[in-house]
């Protein structure tokens, strides 16, 4: 004879909790659920709320008017960038979506066994290797000023999302350093916010 309740049958949450009954939310009552949260954590209207680049560490700098447009559309191209090399290289993403994700990533389930085009992958290490090596002369060319290093801060913000609205004025400006670097690499038309070549 089993030992226990006898599990009860019905839908269930990814985490194995039976979805209640009428608790569904719907996808504009989560839309407005975040729409709050912002509010409340960043103080800002329930217009401005709606503004996409509170959704990361490096847009509300850009919210905020650290930094230029071109600035944050370089480090968009940089995150996208180091992302794409994480895959190709088979490591996790630093930050997955959510524990089906994280299962994914591993190659716990699911996981595509498809090899990946060689040249694709090549061509993602190049640049990725090219932005880094950016970096690294940014670092350089900084390495008279206070703060850290510009490398140091563009991955803090950008890959790891990690909150920079209370840095000190060194660190707003070497970020900005490695950012310029960045949209240098990236070819960015300064006042139109776009690419020249693809990242």
């Amino acid at each position: 004879m089993a030992r226990g309740r006898k599990r009860k049958a019905g839908r269930r949450h990814p985490c194995g909790k039976l979805v209640q009954p009428g608790k569904t939310e719907t996808l504009r009552e989560v839309t407005a659920t975040v729409l709050d949260a912002r509010q409340r954590q960043y103080g800002v209207t329930a217009r401005q709320a709606k503004d996409e680049r509170l959704g990361s560490a490096i847009g509300r700098l850009a919210f905020a008017g650290k930094i230029t447009a071109e600035q944050l559309a370089a480090a968009e191209l940089f995150g996208d960038l180091m992302a794409r090399n994480r895959a190709v290289m088979g490591l996790p993403p630093i930050h997955p979506h959510s524990a089906s994700g994280l299962l994914l990533d591993e190659g716990i389930f699911g996981r595509s066994t498809a090899e990946l085009d060689p040249d694709y992958v090549e061509k993602i290490r190049k640049r990725a290797a090219a932005a880094l090596l950016m970096l690294q002369t940014a670092d350089h060319d900084a390495s008279g000023t206070t703060g850290r290093r510009p490398s140091v801060l563009v991955h803090a913000v950008v890959c790891y999302e990690v909150d920079a609205a209370n840095w000190g004025t060194a660190d707003l400006r070497n970020l900005e350093h490695g950012l310029e670097a960045l949209i240098t690499l990236f070819g960015i038309d300064r006042g139109r916010s776009t690419p020249v070549s693809s990242a």
